[in-house]
C-alpha cells in the first residue's frame, strides 16, 4: 500500500551519517533546498541497523563515526538484502587514495573528500539517486 509519501513525486530522503554538528547542519541546509528530505543519524553504532529498517533513496557516509566506522557500517549495509543497492557517498576528511581505494571496493557508488563544495555534493548525490541500482 502507498503512503501519501510513496508517489514519484515525494521529495527524496537522504541519510546524513555524520557526527560533526557543523557538518550535518551545513549538509541538511543544502540539501534542503537541493528538494532532498534530510535526516541524521549521529553514529556509526547504529547506522546499519537503522538504514535497514526504513531505507532512504541514498545516503551519505562518512568515515570517521563514534562507535562503528563508516567503513563497517558500509560492509553491513551490502550484506544486508534491504539495503544492498542503497545509493552511498562516503565524504570523510581522509582524502588518502588507501582510504578512497577501500571505499569503493566496499561498495561506496561514489566518495569525496573534505572540505566539499556544496554544488558538488547535490550533483553528485542527484547522480547517485538517478542511477539504475543492481537489486
Amino acid at each position: 500500500m502507498m503512503g501519501v509519501q510513496d508517489g514519484p513525486d515525494r521529495p527524496r530522503r537522504v541519510a546524513l551519517v555524520e557526527d560533526e554538528p557543523n557538518i550535518r547542519e551545513a549538509l541538511r541546509f543544502i540539501l534542503s533546498r537541493a528538494g532532498w528530505r534530510p535526516f541524521v543519524i549521529g553514529d556509526g553504532a547504529t547506522a546499519a541497523e537503522r538504514l535497514a529498517e526504513d531505507p532512504p533513496d541514498a545516503a551519505i557516509l562518512d568515515v570517521m563515526l563514534p562507535g562503528r566506522s563508516g567503513f563497517d557500517v558500509l560492509r553491513a549495509l551490502r550484506a544486508d538484502p534491504a539495503t544492498a543497492a542503497l545509493p552511498v557517498l562516503m565524504l570523510t576528511a581522509r582524502g588518502q587514495d588507501k582510504d578512497r581505494a577501500l571505499a569503493l571496493a566496499l561498495g561506496a557508488d561514489d566518495f569525496m573528500t573534505k572540505p566539499f563544495s556544496n554544488a558538488e555534493v547535490v550533483e553528485r548525490l542527484d547522480t547517485l539517486a538517478r542511477a539504475p541500482q543492481a537489486n
